[in-house]
C-alpha cells in the first residue's frame, strides 16, 4: 500500500514506552490525539475503546467494519461505538493493514490452539486495566489488532499472516468524544501476530489544541 501524505507532530503532551507483553489505558478527550508506534516492527496491539461518559457504549467492531466497508482499518476510517456514534477518526497510519477479524489471544485459546500454559495474553491484560476504570471482564469485546495482518480468502477462510508493519511505522487516532483506549502490546509468541518476538512500542498523546497544526509531508 502507498504511503503518501503522512502528518507531523509537535513534541506530545504525554509519551510512554510500554515493553513487551505490557498494558496500558487512559482518558482522551475529544480533540486529543493518540499515536501509537511499532518500535521494532511486527508487533501487534490490542486496542479496545468505551466512552468515558457512557462506558457502555464501546467499540463495536462490525459496526467500524460496515461503515467503513472494509475488513482493515487504515488512514481515512472511523472507529464507531455500539450506536455507531464516531469514536476515533485514523488520521495517518504508515502500515495499511489492522485487523479487525481475529480477536485477543486468551490463557483458554493459547492451551487450545498450541498446547502451552502462558503466563500473560491479551484477554488478561484486558481485565487488569479494565479493572482501573471499575469495569468487569464482561466488558470486553472483540477488538481491533494494530499492526496485525489477517488474510482471508473467497471461501472465508482465515489466516494469521507475518505483518507488514516495519521498525517505527505508526497510526494516529483522533479522539471525536472523550474515550477511555485500552491498549495490550501483546505478548503472543506461538504465531506471527508478534513475529514470534514481542517487542515493545511507544504511546503518544498530543492536546487538543494541537489539532488544527497537524502538517501533511
Amino acid at each position: 500500500m502507498e504511503r503518501t501524505n503522512t502528518i507531523t507532530l509537535d513534541e506530545p503532551a504525554y509519551r510512554e514506552t510500554i515493553a513487551p507483553g505490557g498494558r496500558w489505558s487512559r482518558r482522551l478527550e475529544a480533540g486529543e490525539t493518540l499515536r501509537i508506534v511499532d518500535l521494532e516492527g511486527q508487533q501487534a496491539v490490542d486496542f479496545l475503546c468505551y466512552s468515558a461518559e457512557l462506558p457502555l457504549d464501546r467499540l463495536n467492531v462490525p459496526n467500524t467494519v460496515k461503515l467503513n466497508r472494509s475488513l482493515y482499518v487504515t488512514k481515512g476510517n472511523t472507529i464507531y461505538s455500539d450506536r455507531a456514534r464516531k469514536m476515533f477518526s485514523v488520521l495517518d497510519d504508515t502500515c495499511g493493514f489492522h485487523d479487525t477479524l481475529a480477536g485477543c489471544c486468551s490463557h483458554e485459546m493459547d492451551l487450545l490452539r498450541y498446547g502451552v500454559r502462558n503466563r500473560l495474553s491479551c484477554r488478561s491484560n484486558f481485565v487488569q486495566e479494565l479493572a482501573k476504570w471499575s469495569m468487569a471482564p464482561s466488558e470486553i469485546v472483540s477488538n481491533i489488532n494494530f499492526f496485525m495482518r489477517v488474510t482471508f480468502g473467497e471461501l472465508g477462510e482465515l489466516e494469521i499472516a507475518p505483518s507488514s508493519s516495519k521498525a517505527g511505522d505508526y497510526v494516529v487516532l483522533r479522539a471525536e468524544m472523550p474515550v477511555i483506549a485500552v491498549l495490550s502490546n501483546c505478548p503472543q509468541q506461538n504465531n506471527p501476530s508478534s513475529g514470534f518476538k514481542p517487542t515493545p512500542i511507544e504511546v503518544a498523546i498530543w492536546n487538543a489544541r494541537v489539532d488544527h497544526e497537524l502538517k501533511a509531508t
